[in-house]
């Protein structure tokens, strides 16, 4: 076990932020994080557990990290219906997804190539296409930072909601997650109800539908909208898509006949890309930081950028969405 001083985070976080810690170790069980929080020199910090940093917008220095790179894939239970496979935190997300798939084991197809690890899928509830983590979410076991204890928290337990769960709230910074088991469908329900996949899966050439085809399907895509952040720095959606009731939804759709949205639950959910981009952001560039080209979600740092550059960019992509329509966008990125 070795504990770093002044480390450099920059080959840890996808947007490239150039951040140090103060001090800097990782972990790969439960018994080492341990041993690393009864090191006495660290008494009384708490520290920030990083999984795969693609989702993390570094805005100053860290006083003490803990990568967290607890690994392993493995079938845990099976009944008539379901696997159940438990995977370490310190898993990259895709891998599993992978791994899943080539087993036939159905239910994140449609999560392909959501970068980050898998410890991160349901402190983010993450989702795309159609499909959320907490739509095969069966439990996780996690690390009390402060008690040293470890517990096992549910799907209830959890309290998920768009890209949100107890993790970020009540929960905040008081959890190492270990592993995460996720309950995986042996009979596929195929969700091609976003767009773009039924279209993808036509120039494709499908004729049979198959958990791998919609994968591919979902890959293609996000390779095609999404910068690469081993040749650009970005986290991919630093934006949340807005939350609206049916009477705001109308008073936009009225004004902008062009509006994006889509129905979710009592409310409508309106494409935050599409609000960004009639602002006039998409493409924009200032400095070493900007929006990306091909989608107005993404901020990117073409260089040697500061977090807070990227950070006063979002805040004026803002302020220019709440002004034009009257909506507050939330960062999805999560700030440090």
């Amino acid at each position: 076990m070795n504990i770093y001083k002044d480390f450099s985070l920059k080959p840890y976080n996808t947007f490239g932020i150039d951040a140090y810690a103060k001090y800097f170790a990782s972990f790969a069980s439960a018994d080492e994080l341990k041993e690393i929080l009864s090191e006495k020199e660290n008494a009384g910090i708490s520290p920030f557990i990083l999984g795969g940093g693609s989702n993390i917008l570094f805005t100053k220095n860290q006083e003490y990290v803990l990568k967290n790179e607890i690994k392993g894939i493995e079938k845990t239970d099976e009944d008539a219906e379901y696997i159940y496979v438990k995977a370490g935190a310190g898993e990259i997300w895709h891998q599993l997804v992978m791994y899943c798939i080539e087993n036939n084991w159905a239910g994140i197809e449609n999560l392909s190539l959501i970068p980050g690890n898998a410890g991160a899928a349901p402190m983010q509830n993450i989702g795309a296409y159609g499909a959320e983590i907490r739509d095969v979410f069966y439990s996780l076991e996690a690390f009390h930072l402060k008690e040293k204890t470890v517990t096992s928290l549910y799907h209830n337990d959890c309290a998920f909601g768009y890209r949100e769960s107890v993790f970020k709230n009540k929960y905040k910074g008081q959890f190492a997650i270990l592993s995460v088991t996720l309950r995986l469908n042996k009979k596929p329900h195929y969700n091609t109800s976003y767009g773009a996949i039924g279209k993808e899966l036509e120039a494709m050439g499908v004729r049979e539908l198959s958990i791998q085809a919609i994968s591919q399907a979902v890959i293609n895509i996000r390779s095609s909208k999404l910068p690469d952040p081993k040749k650009i720095g970005n986290a991919g959606s630093f934006f949340k898509n807005p939350e609206v009731a049916l009477d705001k939804y109308e008073q936009l759709k009225g004004k902008f006949p062009g509006l994006i949205a889509y129905p979710a639950d009592d409310k409508y959910k309106l494409a935050a890309g599409w609000m960004i981009e009639q602002c006039g952001w998409k493409g924009y560039r200032e400095g070493t930081v900007g929006v990306h080209a091909r989608q107005a979600l993404v901020l990117v740092n073409y260089g040697n950028a500061q977090g807070k550059e990227v950070y006063r960019l979002s805040e004026k992509i803002q302020r220019s969405v709440l002004d034009k329509f009257g909506v507050m966008l939330e960062r999805e990125v999560n700030v440090a």
